[in-house]
């Protein structure tokens, strides 16, 4: 199994269900639900706050993302989703993808978390 992202036209993933009504109530969800119970909601990445409007979701896992008779189902615990930036969110794909180690071999909730704790240093003192 490999982290690494796949080109986008022969991944449904993000051609089809990033662009689907189910991603859409998915994240809407997760937005209102964080904002209730946690208040404003922080990049994971750079630990800046932000909000729905400029935020993206990365997912740790995919399991719960299925599809049936071409309809999306998004059934992601909210545990399986952290807000990034895109400028965080590319830099930890980039990370991800580019690094064997963790590329390869792990699960993408630890790859993630490796790859943040790589990362938080030098977002945090991005402007």
């Amino acid at each position: 199994m490999s982290n690494r992202r796949r080109p986008s036209a022969a991944n449904l993933y993000h051609a089809v269900y990033l662009r689907s009504p189910a991603w859409y109530a998915r994240r809407a969800r997760w937005f209102t639900h964080h904002t209730r119970t946690e208040g404003p909601v922080v990049c994971a990445g750079c630990g800046r706050a932000g909000s729905a409007a400029d935020l993206e979701l990365h997912h740790l896992d995919y399991r719960h993302v299925t599809v049936t008779a071409g309809h999306w189902r998004g059934q992601e615990g909210d545990d399986d989703l952290l807000p990034l930036h895109p400028y965080c969110h590319e830099l930890l794909h980039r990370l991800i993808d580019r690094d064997k180690l963790l590329s390869r071999n792990r699960t993408r909730r630890d790859a993630t978390r490796i790859a943040l704790t790589r990362l938080r240093p030098k977002l945090q003192d991005h402007p």
